[in-house]
């Protein structure tokens, strides 16, 4: 389902946060940002920014492509950067990138930037849907590039999976968070998002998704379950959730009752 490219040339390294993603140059000659395998946030992250970022895209969001990249050991031996030097070092094999956007900007409430009620709806659906905590007005993880919105950088959804025996207890989460989400002020259309969600959401398309994570990353995760039970976890999980979406739905609606 994802292209493979392997990564030619380190370009900029964009210092948010302390994942520190870089900018490298595909042997396609395109550019991508690189969200490494040994920055501090580890596999999980890659793993939720693949499934998030691909169940964005299965509702119709403009999640950048994301693509696997793979990073040789030598690719950082002439950086002169001690850091980047041991990240990349740390990263040889399989790791995650996104297509980039050049020229676009951070969506800003602040520069009066705003979104049409249909697409904001289906955003802050999906953000309560795979549990993402940060897309905030303080870090908005969404671009604007050719006055369109592209939602980026899921590594925080998904927050179970840091800890597997808090699954059921997340699958009918309220998601309280979501009074946060940047673009709730806009977001006046949940029950219709929720309802495109739900056909858009079929049968198939979790399998499909899970099965694209690869084993060598599942395995990684602490504990005793084999790849292909994790993979069968997430599907559950996605599945159960989707069930339950009244519950993250209407308290959306209640807190943007609270915040208009």
């Amino acid at each position: 389902m994802l292209r493979t490219i392997n990564a030619t040339r380190y370009v900029v390294p964009l210092r948010e946060g302390g994942s520190l993603p870089a900018i490298v140059e595909g042997d396609d000659l395109g550019l991508y940002v690189v969200k490494f395998r040994g920055a501090g946030q580890g596999i999980l992250a890659l793993i939720a920014e693949l499934i998030a970022g691909e169940i964005g895209r299965a509702l119709g969001l403009r999640v950048p492509e994301i693509v696997f990249a793979e990073i040789d050991a030598a690719l950082g031996r002439n950086e002169p950067d001690a850091e980047i030097r041991h990240l990349l070092k740390a990263s040889a094999g399989l790791n995650l990138a996104l297509d980039y956007l050049p020229g676009s900007v951070m969506f800003d409430p602040a520069a009066r930037d705003a979104a049409a009620a249909d697409e904001a709806s289906m955003l802050v659906w999906f953000d309560a849907f795979a549990q993402n905590v940060d897309r905030t007005p303080r870090n908005a993880n969404l671009l604007v590039w050719h006055r369109k919105l592209y939602p980026i950088d899921h590594g925080a959804a998904l927050f179970f999976h840091h800890d597997w025996a808090t699954m059921e207890a997340k699958i009918a989460s309220p998601f309280k968070q979501i009074e946060q989400h940047v673009l709730l002020p806009w977001a006046k259309e949940i029950p219709q998002a929720g309802a495109a969600a739900r056909e858009k959401l079929s049968d198939g398309v979790f399998e499909r998704i899970a099965g694209a994570v690869p084993d060598a990353w599942l395995n990684a995760i602490p504990g005793n379950l084999s790849a292909a039970e994790r993979r069968a976890g997430y599907v559950d999980f996605f599945k159960r959730r989707l069930e339950a979406a009244h519950i993250f739905e209407q308290e959306a609606m209640d807190a943007r009752t609270r915040i208009i």
